[in-house]
């Protein structure tokens, strides 16, 4: 049988960390596909300007923090009261320091382990209540790094066991899941050109830009692409590495 893509027309997209990077990049090509969206992030202007571009009737916002739980439920309900349902939600909001393990503070630790898993967490359950409500399926997404793979690179143990405990997730919940037509997909990315990249010295005095690195269209598409698959298959986890790149 000929593979014919999912359509995301109409379709209800929930995007965290939709401020800048990846998630501003994943939010556009979803509008551009036909997706109406609801994007949350920290920072309320960038939110506002995708809103401005796009319209109300194709963006809704959420400003707040990820590691509260009702910030999670806010994104649904919006999603629920502007769309009237919510169909896929992408568990984008990430935050590392880069470090020895002795090199950050406590309440930087915290924040990765509150951020990365808690967030993906609370996302996670809130999709999943009203995906039952709906009754016809869904999709999680969660942006994780090949970092959680032990294929990562040094100085960012904290982080790593993070994305693992991201990646572990991913593969539980397909297994909890998916005999209710509810996808969960990991995306994995090696280095990638965005300002979170080059934070805290990651990649001393190479710029991501000038590096062997993927660029945040990449990783838009494959999140586009986990999307639009037929619904009768399903990518569990997809990591990904510039051609340059070694490991």
């Amino acid at each position: 049988m000929r593979a014919t893509p999912r359509s995301l027309e109409g379709t209800v997209i929930i995007i965290t960390g939709a401020g800048g990077g990846i998630g501003n990049m994943t939010a556009v090509l979803a509008l551009e596909a036909g997706a109406n969206l609801v994007v949350g992030d920290l920072k309320e202007a960038a939110l506002k300007s995708l809103q401005a571009q796009w319209g109300t009737a194709r963006v809704a916002t959420v400003v707040g923090d990820i590691t509260k739980e009702a910030t999670s439920d806010a994104l649904v309900a919006a999603g629920v009261k502007a769309f009237g349902r919510v169909d896929s939600v992408v568990a984008n909001a990430g935050l590392g320091f880069y470090g020895g393990l002795l090199d950050y503070s406590a309440e930087q630790t915290r924040q990765m382990v509150e951020v990365n898993v808690l967030g993906t967490v609370w996302l996670a359950r809130a999709a999943v209540r009203q995906f039952r409500i709906q009754g016809d399926g869904g999709d999680i997404v969660i942006m994780g790094s090949v970092a959680g793979l032990h294929i990562g690179g040094g100085k960012e143990a904290v982080y790593a066991a993070t994305k693992g405990a991201q990646i572990n997730l991913g593969f539980s919940l397909d297994r909890e899941l998916r005999a209710e037509g509810i996808r969960t997909t990991v995306i994995a990315p090696a280095g990638v050109n965005t300002p979170f990249a080059a934070a805290d010295g990651r990649f001393g005095d190479l710029a991501p830009e000038n590096g062997p690195f993927m660029e945040t269209g990449d990783i838009a598409g494959a999140i586009l692409y986990t999307l639009t698959q037929p619904r009768r298959m399903r990518t569990e986890l997809w990591t990904m590495w510039s051609l340059a790149e070694k490991h």
